[in-house]
């Protein structure tokens, strides 16, 4: 007697077979972690969006229109109003104060943050004290610190209002007065900076320095500077950009003059809200936002050469 084995059933052909329960889970797990992480960057991604890429679509769209004396009727220019722009006197004498405002603050502020941080980075009775002494900048706006200097060196009835070398009223220095507020502002931001940056080097390195016969100079050189180098080129990078978007500092101190020697990149922005110009601070705004971007890239790929990173 034989017996015949049943045939076994076959899935048909295009047919899916059914996932094993772990891999079902594992999907559904990887979904709802996708979900999840979804949910949580999506606030960030409207207010992001809203703020920066819609601002830069309108400066998009104002500098490939222009508008009547009035506002009330607009037409399409195309590129060419960046082309006249971008390439004008008005553009590039504003670029090259922003330049010279860069190279007045960022070098100065930089070398008193470091050296005052130097200073403070001490084990001594009463250096807390000093510490936010030298901190306490931080806490002021730009506000204050361009009126605390506009009583200082103001021209009429400043303190020190005889000194040639800051003077508002003179083409020649009033960049540089207005230069003085920014660095006092920013240098309480600075010291607290570069002092982390201190605060966070072993003791241990500087006692083998000393035992290797390194002076207080040359471990301040050799050994000080390159372990904070990570610190120095953020701050360079955030001082070049602050610097490029001052407006405040000099339209209390010098409102853009004496003869215009004082206008900014960001302050012929700001003058350019009337309807016949809004499209010509646009394609400035969007020169001032390309220059910006590519100086803090430049720095980061010259001075990343630079930049020692302890393990």
């Amino acid at each position: 007697m034989t017996i015949e084995a049943e045939p076994v059933a076959r899935p048909a052909r295009g047919s899916v077979e059914a996932a094993p329960p772990h891999e079902v889970r594992h999907l559904t797990r990887k979904v709802k972690d996708n979900l999840l992480a979804v949910a949580f960057l999506a606030p960030s991604a409207v207010i992001f969006g809203w703020f920066f890429f819609y601002p830069l679509y309108r400066l998009f769209y104002l500098g490939l229109h222009q508008q009547n004396r009035f506002g009330t009727a607009e037409r399409y220019v195309g590129w060419s109003q960046f082309s006249d722009v971008l390439g004008g006197d008005n553009f590039r004498s504003g670029l090259e104060i922003s330049g010279r405002y860069v190279l007045y603050t960022v070098p100065l502020g930089l070398v008193l943050g470091v050296l005052l941080a130097v200073a403070a980075n001490r084990h001594l009775r009463g250096i807390k004290v000093f510490q936010t002494i030298f901190a306490s900048t931080v806490a002021s706006s730009v506000a204050v610190a361009s009126v605390v200097f506009f009583v200082l060196i103001n021209p009429q009835a400043g303190y020190f209002r005889d000194v040639g070398f800051l003077s508002l009223s003179n083409p020649d220095t009033a960049l540089r007065g207005v230069a003085l507020s920014s660095v006092w502002q920013n240098l309480g931001l600075t010291f607290i900076i570069v002092l982390a940056g201190l605060q966070a080097v072993p003791e241990e390195i500087y006692e083998a320095a000393t035992l290797d016969g390194y002076g207080p100079v040359r471990r301040f050189f050799r050994v000080t500077l390159p372990l904070i180098s990570p610190t120095l080129m953020f701050l360079v990078v955030v001082l070049v950009i602050f610097a490029f978007q001052a407006f405040a500092q000099i339209d209390i101190l010098t409102a853009g003059g004496p003869a215009g020697s004082t206008e900014t990149l960001v302050f012929k922005i700001f003058n350019s809200q009337q309807p016949l110009s809004q499209g010509e601070g646009a394609v400035m705004a969007i020169g001032l936002f390309v220059v910006t971007l590519f100086v803090s890239l430049a720095q980061f790929l010259i001075l990343e050469k630079r930049v020692h990173y302890g393990s």
